[in-house]
């Protein structure tokens, strides 16, 4: 199997910043059932993505997977109430990024986030290979 090559760091960076602009969006305009906090899952952890692909030099497989981690024990933080376990009263920014409650539809929305990611790696990669 041929490994993944890694688009641009600029241009990871470019969808970071385009997906930050959406997330500050979803979180000042819209208050609903679905978009708020399912699509704003599924976008945080593309969003993640594409951060650390941005500022760092990994591969695409170590990417995926560390954003996922790390986004699956935030919400299992959640589930222990990590603020309340440390005794620690973090500031107001910390606690909202934190989130508050544990939900496993959280979870699906990061994995489908992550498979997102994952799926236009490969098809980028496919084109790129065609096209050489």
């Amino acid at each position: 199997m041929k490994a993944l090559k890694r688009d641009s760091r600029k241009n990871y960076l470019a969808g970071f910043l385009f997906l930050l602009i959406i997330e500050i969006l979803i979180a000042f305009y819209v208050k609903d059932d679905f978009i708020r906090p399912y699509l704003g899952d599924f976008l945080v952890v593309i969003l993640l993505y594409c951060f650390a692909m941005g500022i760092s030099r990994i591969s695409i497989i170590k990417g995926l997977f560390s954003v996922l981690i790390f986004s699956f024990a935030v919400e299992f933080f959640q589930l222990i109430n990590i603020v309340k376990v440390l005794q620690y009263q973090p500031p107001e920014i910390v606690i909202i990024m934190l989130g508050s409650s544990f939900s496993v539809w959280d979870l699906v929305a990061y994995l489908l986030g992550i498979l997102c990611c994952s799926l236009v790696e490969y098809l980028r990669n496919r084109i790129y290979s065609l096209s050489t």
